[in-house]
């Protein structure tokens, strides 16, 4: 279908009140459908409920410490690079997205 770049374009507005109420039903009925989109990957598994006993699983995390080019904004907690640093008043640091 050739489409006339040059033509006014037409908002959803305009379509609304020029169509029909038979056509309005016709595409509502067209829009729902009854086919579910099932991903076969998402299975009741990977689901977490709350107040799930976990008691079983355990977490590896590595923890590295603060690095000298970092610092510990003084308002969020967040260790944050220097180069976030906003500024520094009475030794107190504070980071860009708490300045």
């Amino acid at each position: 279908m050739a489409t006339d770049y040059d033509a006014p374009r037409r908002n959803e507005s305009d379509e609304t009140s020029e169509d029909s109420l038979e056509e309005l039903k016709a595409r509502r009925n067209e829009a729902q459908s009854a086919v579910v989109d099932i991903d076969e990957s998402d299975t009741a598994e990977s689901f977490e409920l709350p107040g799930a006993d976990l008691s079983g699983e355990e977490l590896v995390v590595k923890v590295i410490p603060k690095q000298a080019d970092e610092f510990t904004c003084s308002v969020c907690f967040l260790v944050q690079h220097r180069s976030r640093l906003s500024s520094d008043t009475a030794g107190k640091l504070v980071c860009v997205d708490c300045a």
